[in-house]
């Protein structure tokens, strides 16, 4: 860290504390040439995550999209919003922790829907008949039965 005053690249760190939002430490430091104090900030970068669409174009990662999708899925159903919150929250860790700068919607859905099997049955089919895009009942119902011979 260069020194404000003089700088010099060589600094002693005094003190380390969180920032009240938690997401940044205040450090303050010391000049080991000029002897002066200054303060830094330390935090997270955050790196965004492209999305890339069956059509090729690419957007931001946006967790909400995922949420408001799990929610149409789970429609009058017995499922409850910390449920769902949860799930959007595994998803999106799992996104964040592989590292990867650019995801495929596809890849996207798939963990959806693999979170939804467990989470409720029928929200799960609801998901995978929009995610899948089935045409018709025949669809659906080959879906469902590869679904139980899967079990």
């Amino acid at each position: 860290m260069k020194c404000l005053y003089c700088g010099y690249t060589e600094s002693k760190v005094l003190d380390s504390r969180p920032t009240d939002e938690g997401n940044s430490i205040r450090r303050r430091r010391e000049c080991l040439k000029c002897g002066k104090r200054f303060t830094t900030y330390e935090m997270i970068e955050n790196t965004p995550i492209l999305v890339v669409k069956n059509d090729g174009t690419r957007q931001q990662f946006d967790a909400s999209k995922i949420k408001n999708g799990i929610i149409k899925s789970c429609e009058k159903r017995p499922v409850a919003m910390h449920d769902i919150d949860n799930l959007v929250s595994v998803i999106e860790k799992q996104i964040s922790n592989s590292l990867v700068q650019e995801i495929s919607s596809r890849k996207i859905g798939e963990m959806v829907m693999k979170a939804l099997k467990e989470l409720d049955q029928i929200a799960y089919i609801r998901f995978a008949s929009v995610y899948r895009q089935f045409r018709d009942v025949t669809e659906l119902a080959d879906f469902i039965k590869d679904e139980k011979m899967n079990k």
